[in-house]
């Protein structure tokens, strides 16, 4: 059972049951002061409290996606599988950088009809350049199985998560592929695939999307990989006006960077709650190995400072109360609104933290000012 399941959830959460009712039955029996009373009430209150706190925790990883199974929670996530594609849509075929694991319906009315609810597939991508190799979902619209776009090729959004995140949880937790159909349906934004991936392509490392010297090519992967790999499996646009990426937190640093690197790539990038500079920490590791080019690159207002804008849109949010980086993002906007021809917007909200909630309060603005800023091929 997987930890986003409800099995492993449930079990504890009746495992907790059973020792509280343990507890409050067998609590007079050991009333006593000898060594050994003691001793069993300590057992039954640690047990007790740990079944509580591991249900807590369970629910918090089901309710943001923070790891997908019991090896990527401990680290050791390394598997790759073998996997045969039996979608006949898209034209990577069987070998191609796109394989296709699974599709599914999108939970909407209608939804069992593709010309109605759209597709979503769960995919493994593979990085021609990177050799990296990494899960994904993709939404497709429901356009794209209508007769009359047969000959459409769509905008594509690649949506990130935070670190440590899970690509399910942009799916189930934050609801984008819901969210992305009721818009369309309602004219409110263009219909445009959806590519939905963590940043986090050499697990369990935080690679903060930068080409590490001597190991993971995370930026390479998001600028070049993925945009081949998408557009020679599905009828995606091509040229950089097709192309935009959005993502929350870590996510959302890496979407403001690509776009800002790579304008050729990407039209527009939305950070939600995002930050500016790539951290070093435990979970990055040693990022640059001592390159203080790659180090400052990473960091988004020296490289606004010192190199010459780049011709890309892009939003941020905040909040002024609940997010640590209002001020940042106020001194953010300020850079890039003198920084032609890059161009700025933002979403702040009165209040908001760190998390799912304010980010499913700001994912429809921010769809529809990206709908706004990528075209059909």
């Amino acid at each position: 059972m997987g930890l986003t399941s409800g099995g492993p959830l449930a079990l504890v959460i009746v495992l907790g049951a059973l020792l509280f009712g343990g507890t409050v039955v067998c609590w007079p029996r050991l009333a006593s002061r000898g060594p050994r009373f003691v001793a069993g009430r300590v057992v039954l209150l640690t047990a007790t409290q740990c079944a509580v706190l591991t249900a807590v925790c369970l629910a918090a990883n089901q309710t943001f996606g923070f790891y997908a199974g019991w090896a990527d929670l401990f680290g050791r996530e390394s598997a790759r599988g073998v996997v045969v594609d039996h979608d006949t849509a898209g034209g990577g075929g069987p070998r191609g950088p796109v394989q296709v694991v699974s599709t599914g319906r999108i939970e909407v009315p209608g939804g069992e009809r593709p010309q109605i609810g759209g597709r979503l597939q769960k995919v493994e991508i593979v990085g021609r350049r990177t050799h990296l190799v990494t899960p994904a979902y993709v939404y497709l619209p429901p356009e794209y199985f209508q007769p009359g776009h047969r000959a459409r090729a769509f905008p594509v959004a690649v949506v990130l998560t935070g670190y440590p995140g899970t690509a399910e949880a942009l799916v189930k937790g934050l609801r984008y592929p819901q969210t992305a159909h009721a818009l369309a349906a309602g004219g409110r934004m263009r219909p445009m695939i959806l590519v939905m991936l963590r940043p986090t392509v050499a697990p369990p490392r935080d690679t903060e999307c930068v080409d590490v010297p001597g190991g993971p090519q995370a930026e390479t992967f998001f600028a070049e990989d993925l945009p081949y790999a998408v557009s020679r499996h599905y009828r995606a646009a091509g040229g950089p006006r097709g192309w935009g990426v959005i993502g929350d937190s870590t996510g959302g640093y890496c979407a403001l960077k690509l776009a800002i690197h790579h304008p050729g790539t990407y039209a527009a990038g939305a950070g939600l709650s995002p930050y500016y500079r790539a951290p070093v920490d435990p979970t990055t590791g040693d990022l640059f190995h001592g390159d203080e080019e790659l180090r400052s690159g990473a960091d988004l207002v020296w490289y606004l400072e010192h190199r010459p804008a780049p011709d890309t849109s892009l939003l941020v949010t905040s909040s002024r109360r609940g997010e640590g980086n209002y001020r940042e993002t106020l001194r953010f906007i300020e850079l890039v609104r003198d920084r032609k021809p890059t161009r700025i917007s933002s979403i702040i909200l009165g209040s908001g933290g760190h998390n799912f909630n304010t980010w499913r309060r700001e994912i429809p603005a921010a769809l529809r000012w990206m709908s706004g800023r990528i075209a059909d091929g």
